[in-house]
């Protein structure tokens, strides 16, 4: 070994003992562990519920306090480190490598002041959480259909929840956000304190800071009148001209949407639903039961269902109205937000995503509009009237196959497409963010962040 060799060998070593010393003491200084790659734990922490994307950073802190999120942030503005957050792993988009993680996924303290009709939810708490502190008040969050989504992550992408129509986004609801700026600083603003940075996070919220709790608004919701509709395919044309059609009609109190899944055939499949294309309508409802069947009426005459489990029922039984799976894995997907729709176009889609499709792809298009069209945040394409959301699942599936699918249904609602919704961009869409907002919006982004985190320290 001539002396360069041993020169370089020793810089190594050294820079080797010296980031080992730099994670000692960073785990010093929290409550919450620090893992770096090979240690236990490691793997498990950095996995969520989106199973095929993964981060791979450098080191990870898994948070018990706002202080733990304090002096990582810190610890990694002096090392010029990115700084990346995960609390369920549901939206996670694109993994990156290297960089500091913050693990949120333990600080999930929920608490709930019922004269206030608020609730605080920390980092790492659950819809579920929420929902079920909330019930004994007769009080219920604007929560999405997925009661194992975090708070945080939903409602800082808007939040478009079961009751939307109604009571608006998740983020049209929030009081105070309290967060981690880039500078390393612990902050609680609102619409009296930092308002533009306020405003930015509620449907922006995305690489500002790290969020470690949000004050907001319930809602007097006890009980629902909800559930689904299913119809087989020999009915579909039928079913989603009539769904179009009701959607022109329905009053704000009434949220839906139509789904649309061709499902495998595949051994351990429910008997009912193994190698069927169903269209599914959700419906959530918060008048009474006897309006509700008034108002479902025009859906059931369409014909004879394979389910109908439209009832009346306690708000914390309102996650079977989706019934979206609780299993983690791997997905990639894509979303439209449109100004109008018919049903030729609807068609189109089914056909090119049913049965025949070459991947799997899960649709569903929300009805939109009512108390979605009002709210002071960052939310994009508030006067879109749908939502039409893609989604394939990715295990032994080529992702080039599925985003090739993605962008045929893309072009055949090209008409009506005003941009995308950054919750329902699953992958790495990080190109595709900007269709997210209209263009004074996005910019009004951009300015807030260039003030609040012009080193990009929160650049993934």
């Amino acid at each position: 070994m001539d002396i360069t060799q041993r020169a370089s060998t020793a810089s190594v070593s050294a820079a080797s003992v010296s980031a080992s010393s730099s994670v000692a003491e960073l785990a010093g200084r929290v409550g919450g562990v620090v893992l770096v790659p090979g240690d236990e734990g490691y793997d498990a922490e950095r996995s969520g519920f989106q199973d095929g994307f993964r981060h791979r950073p450098s080191v990870i802190v898994g948070a018990v306090s706002a202080g733990d999120v304090v002096e990582a942030v810190r610890y990694a503005r002096v090392r010029r480190l990115p700084v990346v957050v995960q609390s369920t792993g549901h939206g996670l988009a694109a993994a990156t490598d290297g960089g500091l993680l913050v693990s949120t996924r333990r600080m999930d303290e929920v608490r709930i002041d019922a004269g206030a009709g608020t609730a605080w939810a920390g980092a790492g708490a659950l819809w579920a959480d929420v929902i079920e502190e909330a019930a004994p008040y007769g009080l219920a969050p604007v929560n999405g259909s997925s009661p194992g989504v975090g708070v945080v992550g939903y409602t800082l992408g808007g939040g478009l929840g079961i009751l939307g129509r109604e009571f608006g986004y998740a983020s049209d609801r929030v009081r105070a956000v309290e967060l981690v700026t880039a500078d390393g600083e612990l902050r609680r603003v609102s619409e009296a304190h930092d308002p533009e940075l306020f405003r930015a996070l509620l449907g922006g919220g995305h690489g500002l800071g790290v969020v470690t709790g949000l004050e907001f608004g319930l809602v007097p919701v006890g009980r629902v009148y909800g559930g689904q509709l299913v119809f087989g395919a020999e009915l579909l044309d039928e079913v989603l001209a009539a769904y179009l059609a009701w959607t022109e009609e329905v009053p704000d109190a009434l949220t839906s949407s139509v789904g649309l899944i061709a499902y495998p055939d595949v051994a351990g499949m429910p008997p009912h639903l193994r190698g069927r294309y169903l269209a599914q309508i959700r419906i959530a409802f918060t008048g009474a039961a006897q309006e509700g069947e008034r108002l479902v009426a025009p859906l059931r005459a369409v014909g004879p269902r394979v389910a109908d489990t439209l009832r009346e029922m306690p708000y914390t039984e309102s996650h079977t109205i989706h019934q979206d799976p609780e299993t983690p894995h791997a997905y990639d997907g894509d979303s439209v937000m449109l100004g109008g729709l018919d049903a030729a176009a609807l068609r189109a889609v089914a056909a090119l995503t049913g049965p025949d499709a070459p991947v799997m792809c899960v649709v569903q298009l929300n009805h939109l509009g009512g108390a979605l069209t009002e709210g002071a945040g960052s939310v994009g394409h508030r006067d879109a009237r749908y939502l039409l959301r893609l989604l394939s699942p990715l295990d032994g599936t080529d992702a080039g196959t599925v985003r090739a699918l993605h962008e045929e249904v893309r072009a055949v609602l090209a008409p009506w497409a005003v941009g995308r919704s950054v919750n329902f961009l699953f992958g790495d869409h990080g190109d595709k963010a900007a269709d997210a907002y209209e263009e004074a919006v996005y910019q009004r982004l951009g300015d807030v962040k260039e003030a609040w985190d012009p080193e990009n320290v929160f650049r993934a």
